[in-house]
């Protein structure tokens, strides 16, 4: 199927568009760039439409708007999502958002059972960091989502992470990114630990590119309005006496609690992304913008450093609450935030003096039935044939319910 992707990748210095058209021919790539981050927003537009017009390729003819949604500049990623937005919704146009990260980690050959620790030069000291595999199956697999440490930290990070599991044991540790150039101590630091020092990859629009096409092709594209930089600092610059009080990068990605808060409409598309990796047949755009606008709803986030890693959406009737939906990012499962998604929604529930949950799960997940019983959630019946699952085959549907009644007076 032919498609063609304008990109965008402004998270550094560099402004940069790739035009990639796929066609009965092949894939081919043209693109611009131009350095100095301070007109990112006069360049973008005459350089997207230098690369139509030298493509001989009319605006109308794009399949979609893709670009590099950070972490990285703030300036820089503020300009690509607006211009991103602005040329989608006057086309009519889906946007893809790629992490910036995850750009650079695909700028080479990608090999299977390989962890590539991907790490960027933030300043201050400081480095963006995640952690990302791929397979021939499966394309890239998210296995860390990307945070801010102090560089000093990124050894103890990358270990800490194998020792938890999220990185496997059996995957070589390759390193990449500019923060070894910055940081020259990190090299030996690296090799200390027999982990391997890679190329001093970023982001480009033409990775970017070839990311956003594979996203398109697997239906991921979303509105403009939901579109968002993803910001992993949550201010720009902290004073020396915040910093010496361990605010800044340097303790949050080891050491910062949890946090749930209401879901907003720039946490969308971060829940859509977990949604689509977790349910083979996931809820789409519209079902969660809609709860969001019912007040009937409870639509509820995990995070840390503000990046989504988890979400729950509860649906209040006049005699009971139904948990409709809770997920969990696989990287992130089997470390309790499933258990601190459900504590949150049976608070809102006896803040609403409602004495009867239910739910329903597929048959076959007896992870999340085991749990739920541990909250003294009771089988009531069976729906036949509910949950669609491959080939035209279907799952039954286990109903379960939880009397906050007899939960308070046990």
């Amino acid at each position: 199927m032919d498609a063609h992707i304008l990109a965008l990748e402004t998270s550094s210095n560099l402004c940069e568009l790739t035009l990639l058209s796929r066609t009965p021919a092949g894939i081919s790539l043209v693109g611009l760039s131009h350095e100095g981050s301070g007109d990112h927003a006069e360049r973008l537009l005459p350089m997207a439409e230098q690369l139509l017009e030298q493509a001989g390729l009319d605006r109308q003819a794009l399949s979609a708007i893709a670009f590099g949604q950070g972490p990285g500049g703030f300036t820089g990623l503020r300009v690509a999502c607006g211009v991103a937005q602005g040329m989608a919704f006057a086309l009519g146009l889906p946007v893809l958002p790629v992490s910036s990260l995850l750009a650079a980690a695909a700028s080479g050959s990608p090999v299977e059972n390989t962890a590539y620790v991907v790490a960027q030069d933030a300043r201050m000291q400081e480095v963006y960091a995640a952690v990302y595999s791929w397979s021939a199956q499966t394309a890239w697999t998210v296995q860390q989502s990307p945070v801010l440490l102090d560089a000093a930290q990124l050894t103890d990070w990358i270990a800490r992470l194998q020792a938890e599991g999220v990185i496997a044991r059996h995957q070589q540790i390759l390193v990449v990114g500019d923060a070894l150039q910055q940081f020259p101590d990190l090299t030996s630091a690296v090799r200390a630990h027999d982990w391997q020092v890679g190329p001093a990859w970023r982001a480009t629009s033409a990775s970017v590119a070839r990311l956003a096409l594979h996203d398109l092709d697997q239906g991921k594209g979303i509105a403009p309005d939901l579109a968002m930089p993803l910001y992993v600092r949550e201010k720009v610059a902290y004073t020396i006496s915040e910093r010496e009080q361990g605010l800044g990068g340097n303790p949050a990605a080891l050491d910062q609690p949890w946090q749930i808060e209401a879901m907003q409409p720039g946490h969308v598309s971060a829940v859509l992304d977990i949604e689509r990796r977790v349910e083979s047949h996931p809820w789409t755009a519209g079902n969660v913008t809609d709860a969001l606008g019912n007040t009937a709803y409870c639509c509820r986030i995990i995070h840390k450093q503000g990046q989504v890693q988890g979400y729950a959406i509860w649906l209040q009737t006049p005699d009971m609450i139904e948990l409709l939906l809770i997920g969990v990012a696989p990287e992130q499962q089997r470390q309790g935030l499933a258990r601190q998604l459900l504590d949150d929604g049976l608070q809102w529930a006896r803040q609403r003096a409602v004495e009867r949950l239910v739910l329903e799960v597929r048959a076959s997940n007896a992870a999340a039935i085991g749990l739920y019983e541990k909250y003294g959630f009771k089988p009531d019946g069976v729906r036949k044939n509910y949950y669609p699952f491959k080939e035209g085959v279907r799952e039954d549907a286990v109903l379960m319910s939880l009397s906050l009644a007899d939960k308070a007076e046990a």
